[in-house]
């Protein structure tokens, strides 16, 4: 990601993203990576903050119908200014994910967890959140069959991945993310709602890879595995 006049730019210059209270990180262009290795035409980002994630997945697909839910405004007004310098369009919902009530369900649904500990962030996002029910919550709005993708800090995979098996997800990927340590710092899990196909470790990929960071390669259809 480079630095350029008043705005941050990913996937060698192919989204832009403005200066603002939570600027885009390599975790969000992963995820985004993750996700587009799965056939999806609808795709929902829990937690979408400033747009990071949805935005670099619309870029590598553009037809996808993306919607994004949040509970700071401030983050959702961000998220709209950058959809508006990309010219795409999301559907972004100010709402709770543990207290939103509806039936709608997605093809995908991704997910940068609000993994960390400490005090409330400025933009009033959520923080200190119980990983365990997150996940949960969000498997409640995949269509049967549909995916769920996330990254999180390797320390909380474990909460992931009892979520996922007491939600009766199945087809679960793990990919470990490594920095300059021998231990992974992130970890990609993504999981299918209903399918009972068994669990897949893979081996690891540096977090600093510029073929995703930079290049826009993805996972899946013979790219990266």
């Amino acid at each position: 990601m480079n630095q350029k006049q008043d705005f941050f730019t990913a996937l060698g210059g192919r989204v832009k993203f403005r200066h603002g209270n939570y600027n885009l990180t390599s975790d969000a262009v992963w995820l985004a990576a993750f996700a587009a290795g799965k056939k999806a035409k609808t795709i929902l980002d829990v937690g979408i903050g400033t747009g990071g994630a949805a935005l670099c997945l619309l870029a590598h697909n553009s037809n996808l119908q993306a919607t994004g839910i949040d509970i700071s405004e401030s983050m959702l007004a961000e998220c709209a200014e950058n959809a508006k310098l990309n010219g795409r369009e999301l559907e972004l919902i100010r709402v709770d994910i543990f207290k939103w009530k509806t039936n709608r369900t997605f093809d995908a649904v991704i997910t940068n967890p609000p993994y960390f500990k400490g005090s409330a962030a400025r933009h009033n996002a959520h923080h200190n959140a119980d990983i365990y029910e997150w996940t949960q919550k969000c498997l409640k709005r995949v269509r049967p069959r549909g995916y769920f993708f996330t990254i999180v800090d390797s320390a909380v995979a474990d909460q992931i991945i009892a979520a996922l098996h007491a939600g009766r997800a199945g087809e679960i990927e793990i990919r470990p993310l490594f920095g300059a340590k021998n231990i992974a710092e992130r970890v990609l899990i993504s999981a299918r709602l209903g399918v009972k196909t068994g669990t897949k470790i893979f081996a690891g990929r540096q977090m600093n890879d510029e073929m995703v960071l930079r290049d826009g390669l993805t996972f899946g259809e013979n790219v990266l595995y």
